[in-house]
């Protein structure tokens, strides 16, 4: 089962591809952990620019997606290796019972496995254009009219109600 499938909303993605892009060869910038759900959310950077992107993010010269994945009823968490951005591939493997599956990240700087509700959020979709050795910390134009009137740029971890909505 692809991703799309587990996403209960997928329209923004869809929107900027015309499908959900795999997550194979994704970037993880960051994880957070959430005991009210409990959740885990990742900071991913997709390993496709949209080839239909917006005008106004081809005008600034952007070349990255970013959004956040969030991950509900979440248990039994193993991480290890974390040396962020880490690169590799999100494989989410159904387990056919209660509507569970088992998330895993297998990549260089990482490893992440665990298991949560089918159910998958997207949210926070922005680009930005790839800094020296990587980074994002420039501007984000984001896709969301509020998350575009709050930020201009990534919101410091302090920041509750980006990092954990």
């Amino acid at each position: 089962m692809t991703v799309e499938g587990f996403l209960v909303n997928p329209e923004p993605l869809r929107s900027l591809y015309g499908h959900v892009p795999d997550l194979s060869g994704v970037r993880i910038r960051s994880i957070n952990l959430n005991w009210r759900g409990p959740t885990v959310t990742l900071r991913v950077d997709l390993p496709l620019y949209p080839e239909e992107a917006p005008q106004e993010w081809i005008d600034a010269g952007l070349d990255t997606v970013q959004c956040q994945f969030q991950f509900l009823a979440v248990e039994g968490i193993s991480l290890t290796d974390w040396t962020p951005p880490a690169l590799g591939d999100i494989e989410l493997v159904p387990e056919g019972i209660e509507r569970r599956m088992q998330v895993r990240f297998r990549g260089r700087g990482l490893s992440l496995d665990f298991e949560c509700s089918e159910s998958l959020r997207v949210g926070h979709v922005s680009a930005f254009k790839i800094g020296e050795n990587g980074l994002d910390d420039g501007r984000h134009l984001f896709m969301s009219r509020i998350d575009a009137r709050r930020h201009s740029s990534l919101p410091g971890t302090e920041d509750r109600t980006f990092y954990e909505r």
